[in-house]
């Protein structure tokens, strides 16, 4: 959890106006979350902040590849992912609804830690079905499995289509 007090941005001494931060992700920052889904990474996060008298606006651009496991030939391979979000933080002494999305600071607060929003958009970014580009003609697809897949799937067309119990109930029509 030490290594995620370099995401820790303190805004007290920040002018009014933009500041631009810099990051590099790698796994070591989804290893400190628990049960993350997201373990080799190689990321740029661009963060800017601007800071106003009552609000920061935090403008992220990450950008790089993350490595998945294809859901068709089980193969690991880089997925690029490129997200753009906006994070809003108002400065005041009430809570704001959560619904909102808006993070509350009060005034004793001097820095926003970002990492919680790093994760939650690269863990978000990740595609529900992972699938290898242009199947069998990448370098990371592995084409074996594919092919005892396809092996599998017509054998399995053929044994429906010769059941003779089906063949029975057609004669009924």
């Amino acid at each position: 959890m030490k290594t995620l007090r370099t995401y820790a941005i303190p805004f007290t001494g920040l002018k009014l106006g933009k500041h631009q931060f810099e990051y590099v992700i790698g796994s070591d920052f989804f290893n400190d979350f628990d049960y993350s889904l997201v373990k080799k990474v190689n990321l740029q996060c661009q963060v800017e902040l601007e800071k106003q008298e009552t609000m920061l606006i935090l403008n992220f651009h990450i950008n790089g590849t993350i490595d998945l496991t294809c859901d068709r030939c089980l193969s690991e391979y880089p997925q690029h992912i490129d997200i753009r979000e906006q994070q809003v933080a108002k400065f005041s002494e009430e809570e704001i609804d959560a619904d909102e999305e808006i993070i509350t600071l009060t005034k004793n607060d001097t820095e926003i830690n970002i990492a919680g929003l790093i994760y939650e958009y690269v863990t978000v970014a990740v595609p529900f079905i992972a699938v290898c580009d242009n199947e069998g003609n990448t370098p990371y697809c592995d084409k074996d499995m594919l092919d005892r897949l396809n092996k599998l799937s017509s054998s399995d067309e053929q044994e429906k289509s010769t059941d003779p119990r089906w063949d029975a109930l057609k004669k009924l029509k």
